[in-house]
């Protein structure tokens, strides 16, 4: 039964003009692993924590040189990389995610480039960058791009894999039944890195210019900045893959996680966990790190892999309706790549460097006083004692960003704040500072307008007479 699927799946895939040969046979290889149904399951049993040789504190690594000219020779090996393919519809935005607004009128993109303009600038070097974008963003970025012509980095685009959806009952690619629009196609997750960097001829551009190692990030991850410890540590230990890791707390307990298993070192999502062990994966005191998607890998390592059609990915199925059609999509996470690779470790960095802004609560917290902007780079402010970030939870009224932008007149002060919860049509005047454990929520069908210069600390706001 599979195979006469598999069979009738490709002659339609062949069909497919709009697609190259790679991404034919990147889709149909993606697809004829998930028929066979060979994913090896994990053995609950097997799996080991990770020693601090596995999972290396960022506090044991030695220090970078300060020489400039030796700093100079290890960016010089080094290629920065962004994955750029997310929109921005979560935070009702059209284009691609890197473009909103972040701090001072900067987007992330130009956040970005900023950081690399300054790092060269500093010590004379050609640290590159790439944005990898899907098909949805591509157009969008390629626009975007224009605006840095005179910078004086190098910057490259290009598209990860573009698969067909497959139509869930009859298991046929929907563009062969007529859905040719973006509709019609996924991009396969960013677990496509490593094939789509090869396919587009930027990893032999990378290779050609001498470049050893590509550090990959979320562009949405304010903190991904490039590091010169790890990246020191990296090429004196010829680590061929390294994962970025931080201490989990509550709100990350879904995230994936490294383990030790049958002496490799390997990501455990929660996807692969048996039913009976879901709590304890949840458990921070168990698993107490999970990965936060930045990634420095060996490019060397990439191709070797990637020619001999080595990289296996866990595959994870994503079933969706479209326009009333189920349909199937087939994934991979770049993450889960590591137990591929030779002498592969993960990095418990401190939370700093994991920053994403996925809601426009998350906008609340880096747009306010809580951090500062130098030379692109988002930093905390130090008056704040308390190590981890306010908990902020802001209602429907606030989840798009013009929504959001125009109930602040400014964003409030934060700096002392622990929680917050917004609901209702609630607006906020100038000066607004916050302290502590702070609930402001606006009965149904009443507008609450908080005043110019107001002080709250640890209260509960139903009305104006609670101010």
């Amino acid at each position: 039964m599979a195979d006469e699927k598999l069979a009738k799946l490709r002659e339609a895939v062949a069909g497919l003009g709009q697609i190259s040969e790679n991404e034919k046979s990147g889709f149909l290889s993606l697809v004829a692993r998930y028929l066979s149904g060979d994913e090896e399951l994990i053995e609950w049993a097997k799996i080991h924590t990770p020693t601090d040789e596995v999972v290396v504190p960022y506090d044991a690594l030695e220090s970078p040189p300060e020489d400039i000219e030796a700093t100079k020779k290890l960016l010089d090996k080094l290629a920065v990389l962004k994955l750029n393919g997310g929109l921005g519809t979560t935070m009702g935005c059209t284009g691609p995610k890197s473009v909103i607004e972040v701090r001072n009128g900067f987007t992330f993109l130009d956040l970005i480039v900023i950081q690399i303009e300054s790092l060269n600038k500093k010590y004379g070097s050609n640290v590159p960058l790439l944005l990898m974008n899907s098909f949805n963003t591509h157009e969008d970025t390629l626009k975007i791009v224009e605006k840095y012509a005179n910078s004086s980095i190098e910057i490259h685009t290009f598209n990860q894999s573009q698969y067909p959806r497959v139509v869930a009952d009859e298991f046929l690619p929907w563009p062969s039944k007529g859905k040719t629009d973006k509709d019609g196609w996924y991009p396969p997750g960013h677990g496509d890195i490593f094939p789509s960097l090869m396919n587009s001829g930027k990893l032999d551009l990378l290779l050609s210019q001498g470049k050893e190692y590509v550090f990959i990030a979320n562009s949405d991850n304010l903190g991904a900045i490039v590091d010169m410890k790890i990246l020191n540590h990296l090429i004196h230990k010829q680590n061929e893959y390294c994962m970025e890791v931080t201490p989990k707390t509550l709100a990350d307990v879904k995230g994936g996680t490294l383990i030790s298993y049958e002496g490799r070192v390997q990501l455990l999502e929660i996807a692969q966990v048996p039913d009976a062990h879901v709590n304890e994966f949840k458990s921070i005191e168990k698993f107490k790190i999970f990965n936060t998607n930045n990634l420095w890998v060996n490019l060397k390592a990439i191709k070797r892999l990637v020619e001999a059609d080595a990289l296996k990915m866990e595959i994870i199925p994503n079933p969706k309706e479209v326009e009333g059609v189920k349909v199937l999509q087939l994934e991979t996470a770049a993450g889960a790549a590591i137990r591929f690779f030779d002498h592969a470790i993960g990095i418990n960095v401190p939370r700093s460097r994991f920053l994403p802004v996925k809601a426009t609560s998350d906008l609340q917290l880096v747009q306010s006083d809580l951090y500062t902007l130098v030379d692109g780079f988002v930093t905390r402010n130090s008056v704040r004692t308390n190590p981890s970030n306010p908990s902020i939870e802001l209602g429907p009224e606030f989840k798009k960003v013009g929504s959001f932008l125009s109930r602040f007149k400014s964003i409030p002060s934060i700096v002392e704040l622990d929680s917050l919860k917004v609901s209702g049509d609630v607006w906020f005047g100038f000066g607004i500072v916050l302290k502590g454990q702070v609930t402001i929520t606006a009965k149904p069908g009443v507008k609450l307008e908080i005043p110019d210069g107001t002080v709250i600390e640890n209260k509960d706001i139903n009305g104006p007479d609670d101010l």
